[in-house]
């Protein structure tokens, strides 16, 4: 079954293409979900006028991004923990605690886009990055000392 992408679809394409996909996969995932229109023949006409739509909408998604990626580098986080002589924490820094943060400076963002694979665990200065868009990443001040 032919299809048109309205949205990004991980392992299938980015909005705006046609591509062909499984007739159950259709039905059952992409239409429910919204995230493809059927390729019939006024679908295709109107393809033009939803990619500029869509440009539109992703340039406007991304000048939001680069002003809230202003926001989240002038920021600084300084946390004060315990640690060993080795400078080993007690507990760890971790993203509920970025986010918790962010939120609290005004910043709303989803825990899974934050860059930090594992929690802090140690003293020092870290730079986390932050995936706000596509092609617009922040990166946060971290920086833990001992208490």
């Amino acid at each position: 079954m032919k299809v048109i992408l309205l949205d990004d679809v991980p392992k299938l394409g980015r909005r705006g293409e046609v591509r062909e996909v499984a007739e159950g996969y259709a039905r059952n995932y992409l239409l429910p979900h919204r995230l493809v229109l059927p390729a019939s023949a006024a679908n295709l006409k109107q393809l033009e006028q939803i990619k500029q739509h869509q440009a539109v909408r992703s340039e406007r998604a991304k000048a939001d991004a680069e002003l809230l990626a202003k926001s989240i580098e002038a920021l600084t986080f300084s946390q004060v923990r315990q640690a060993s002589e080795e400078g080993r924490l007690y507990g760890s820094v971790g993203v509920q605690d970025l986010v918790a943060f962010l939120a609290q400076n005004g910043i709303s963002v989803e825990k899974r886009r934050m860059g930090l694979d594992e929690p802090i665990k140690a003293l020092g200065e870290y730079t986390v990055p932050i995936r706000l868009h596509a092609d617009v990443t922040a990166y946060l001040k971290v920086s833990v000392s001992r208490g």
